[in-house]
């Protein structure tokens, strides 16, 4: 199969960057590894973790599309009550983390909506689910990629101008021979005030597999997982508490801090602020990541309300999955202690009134396209990340290091972003690292390899760093490098050229920002504060 532009990955990033090249007229193959395109919005199953302005500017035209099918589906299909149909903002869940909390599903069917088109067309073509499994170079450039059927030996292989690595974790940078970094560098290497002393390559974040829940009555309680004695006993040293309970860390302060967890409170969904300058949103777990409010819904269409766990007692860091002979087992022991989690909640989790377990709760693996209730794929925070032409450290968008200075203005900027450096606890022992940030660009630098010509990171696997990563993973941030990695790639091929040219040559590189600019992607903040 031949193609202009591959992206591998059909995640948010990957969707992005597919949309990008096709509305610039090019041919695009996509490929995706999981039963739905969305990545962490749809199969990882993790609601939009965005900054405080996003309603109002902070985000590109076609994410705000996405945002704006998202709760016109809702007004469309769902028996909403009119109050709440009528709410310009309109949060599905009324989640605290989020000011757009919904089920991965209508995510699910707004991007295929976006795509549909194109595939119409057949300028765009999707294999899925596929993975990758080898790459073919010549000199600095990939010629083709590989991919083989998820449940069997039937591979592709795709040969195109630009290669798009969407993957959530850069599987194609070790396929490619691209350089790459994982992990912690050292301090020496980036001069951040929150690296270590030496570099820690295999000490990533945790990765998690989210579910949801309800709770109805009767007891919904099923069997107890093998591995639930070791969970239930698990405690990390810098806890305070049994992993299994509802105290933990607080992210940005360390202080051991305890959680509630009250099912379906009887509040008004119209009423919930959510603003991550103002809290975390995790003080009560069950709203914290809501995704279906029920009283946002006329009276008996929804028996409960809708709760998303992705909480501080399902991140698994006992060890890496990335570059590790024994990555499956660690996958597996993720899955494991995410079920855990939920029988514990059934049966032993405190309750306000004294009592032990909620055997009510039911898993909605129906919401989440799965047979076993938890999400098709694991949340993973932390990538394989290109050693690029320009790779963003902690000191240029820390609000202790840059103050009120705001961060690095990159003059080669392809887009913004905004959210604390937020790092979960990793597979070296390390606790929470969340630091307050900058509302940052994102320099085309952090896009392009330092070596390889044709290969561009279109999700998580960008030239940041560590701390940075932190920042840079969150939901329109990957969105906004996927975007502006298609429409590079499609420049190029316009212009017959290479993204380092583009860099390298301010006559290009004015043109293709302008490009940018006229598909809605913004290059600047207005005068705003981090948090």
């Amino acid at each position: 199969m031949h193609t202009e532009v591959l992206v591998v990955g059909g995640g948010l990033g990957g969707v992005a960057a597919a949309l990008a090249a096709l509305r610039a007229g090019r041919s695009v193959v996509l490929i995706e590894e999981f039963d739905w395109l969305g990545g962490q919005l749809t199969s990882q199953a993790v609601p939009p973790d965005e900054h405080s302005w996003v309603e109002q500017f902070g985000v590109t035209a076609s994410y705000r599309a996405l945002r704006d099918g998202i709760r016109e589906y809702y007004r469309r299909h769902y028996p909403l009550t009119a109050a709440s149909r009528a709410t310009p903002q309109f949060n599905p869940g009324a989640g605290y983390v989020s000011k757009l909390c919904h089920e991965p599903r209508v995510a699910l069917a707004v991007l295929e909506a976006m795509l549909a088109p194109y595939r119409a067309s057949r300028r765009l073509r999707v294999l899925q689910p596929y993975r990758p499994v080898a790459a073919e170079t010549d000199g600095d450039r990939v010629t083709a990629v590989t991919v083989q059927h998820r449940e069997s030996d039937e591979q592709v292989t795709v040969t195109a101008t630009y290669i798009l690595d969407a993957t959530e974790t850069g599987e194609l940078l070790p396929l490619t021979g691209t350089e790459y970094v994982t992990g912690f560098e050292s301090q020496a290497e980036t001069g951040e005030p929150s690296a270590p002393a030496e570099a820690q390559p295999m000490n990533m974040q945790a990765v998690s597999y989210c579910f949801a829940v309800d709770h109805v009555d009767g007891d919904q309680v099923g069997d107890k997982p093998a591995n639930y004695a070791f969970w239930r006993n698990y405690q990390p040293s810098f806890w305070g508490d049994r992993l299994l309970s509802w105290t933990a860390p607080n992210p940005r302060t360390l202080e051991t801090s305890r959680r509630s967890f009250t099912p379906n409170p009887d509040d008004d969904p119209l009423a919930v602020v959510a603003d991550q300058r103002l809290t975390g949103g995790d003080t009560n777990l069950w709203t914290f990541r809501r995704i279906a409010a029920r009283r946002h819904f006329v009276p008996g269409a929804y028996e409960s309300d809708i709760c998303l766990v992705n909480w501080p007692m399902i991140d698994y860091f006992e060890g890496p999955v990335i570059d590790v002979p024994d990555a499956s087992k660690h996958l597996a022991a993720a899955r494991e202690l995410s079920q855990s989690v939920f029988y514990w909640l059934q049966t032993e989790a405190p309750r306000p009134d004294g009592g032990s377990g909620f055997p009510g709760l039911r898993l909605r693996g129906d919401l989440l396209g799965s047979a076993d209730g938890l999400a098709q794929a694991p949340y993973i925070r932390e990538s394989r990340r290109i050693k690029a032409e320009y790779t963003v450290v902690e000191q240029d968008l820390s609000v202790a290091v840059r103050g009120d200075r705001g961060a690095v203005e990159y003059d080669d900027t392809v887009g913004i972003g905004m959210y604390r450096i937020d790092l979960h606890p990793s597979t070296g022992g390390d606790n929470y690292i969340d630091v307050a940030s900058s509302p940052f660009r994102i320099p085309l630098g952090a896009l392009i390899p330092q070596r390889v010509e044709n290969l561009l990171p279109a999700n998580k696997n960008l030239g940041t760093t560590h701390i940075t990563n932190g920042c840079y993973r969150l939901h329109p941030v990957e969105w906004n490098i996927g975007e502006s990695a298609g429409a590079l790639a499609a420049f190029c091929l316009d212009r017959s050229t290479t993204p380092r040219a583009v860099r390298n040559t301010p006559a290009l590189l004015a043109e293709y920002q302008s490009r940018l600019v006229a598909e809605g992607v913004e290059l600047s903040w207005p005068e705003v504060s981090g948090y």
